[in-house]
């Protein structure tokens, strides 16, 4: 009998989890009774999730994770939790969960060599991640150990200039504008990190992040590759699988007769901004992998449609958790 066993993977954007009373973006702050709720709400979506591997975005203070974490009735302390520290100032940070040892991991600001977006006039001026990269190491089983990429890409938020009118259309406009080179340059660099990782290597590589954008966006589609033409040769295909990532929830749409797999909703779009990406290690039409796909789901009961309602409690995310669920079958059992 063969042997094989489930692994779960989550990603949780928790929109600005910080200490009370500190101020974020200008004199946003959380009062103790808001920071309360938020930590036991934040504990009550981790026990919905219940994963082995959780990749968080949007961490101010690495304490309020931890005393998010002692809300949950599913994690002991035994799990191991990778937070980064840096001023409030520069924004958020990205963070890591595995009940299972963390090897090693490092943070990335700065983009890989060859990643700079240029032109014939030369290379835009762009060369380091807004929230730095989570890279780690992450032992899965005994017997595999898997890559794991915590990003949180920028927004579509307009990148406006302090001087000026913020309710100019044009300047709106070309506030949008720089955003989207900014993301874009950021999933270059993303997508460099990851052909570094995942060439010519049988060890999976997973990516969980906020990419701010639906999977069928350039932006996204950069990091992620698309499949090759259908009249390539077999081996120029099998190199381009290689270097392929696909995301659960494509996956599991292409499964269903149904699409609510959305994780945003603004100005009355429903959308999904958060992924879980892998290799083809975990790809089910990957004749040599180690697991698959069996389920994914978001979370995503909590959110509420602002056209229609303005109750969105300030200590929920405005995001949904999206949770994939693997089966792992170990190498060599009949």
């Amino acid at each position: 009998m063969a042997t094989w066993s489930r692994y779960t993977v989550g990603g949780f954007n928790l929109n600005n989890l910080i200490l009370p009373n500190a101020t974020y973006y200008g004199n946003k702050k959380y009062n103790q009774t808001d920071y309360d709720r938020k930590m036991a709400w934040i504990g009550g979506q981790l026990d919905r999730m219940d994963c082995d591997l959780v990749g968080f975005q949007e961490v101010f203070h690495g304490q309020a994770l931890q005393e998010a974490m002692a809300k949950s009735t599913v994690y002991d302390g035994t799990e191991t939790l990778v937070t980064g520290d840096r001023p409030v100032n520069l924004g958020p940070m990205v963070a890591l969960l595995s009940r299972k040892p963390v090897l090693d991991y490092e943070y990335i600001e700065d983009f890989p060599e060859g990643a700079q977006l240029g032109f014939d006039a030369g290379d835009l001026p762009l060369g380091k991640f807004q929230r730095p990269v989570l890279k780690a190491r992450v032992e899965v089983r005994d017997w595999m150990t898997a890559t794991v990429l915590v990003v949180h890409l920028k927004s579509k938020r307009p990148y406006m200039r302090k001087e000026v009118d913020e309710e100019d259309f044009r300047e709106r406009a070309i506030g949008e504008a720089r955003s989207l080179v900014i993301r874009a340059a950021e999933a270059i660099a993303l997508r460099t990190l990851i052909l570094q990782v995942i060439e010519d290597s049988d060890r999976p590589l997973i990516i969980i992040g906020d990419l701010n954008d639906n999977p069928l966006a350039v932006t996204t589609q950069i990091i992620t590759s698309q499949p090759p033409w259908k009249y390539l040769s077999k081996e120029k295909k099998k190199k381009i699988w290689d270097a392929q990532l696909y995301s659960v929830v494509d996956t599991q749409s292409r499964r269903s007769t149904r699409d609510l797999l959305y994780s945003y909703i603004y100005n009355g779009y429903y959308q999904c901004l958060d992924h879980i990406c892998v290799s083809q290690e975990l790809y089910y039409r990957h004749r040599d992998r180690l697991g698959m796909l069996e389920y994914a789901n978001v979370l995503n009961d909590h959110l509420l449609d602002e056209t229609v309602t303005k109750n969105l409690p300030k200590w929920q995310s405005d995001h949904g958790q999206v949770v994939a669920v693997f089966r792992l079958d170990q190498p060599g059992t009949p």
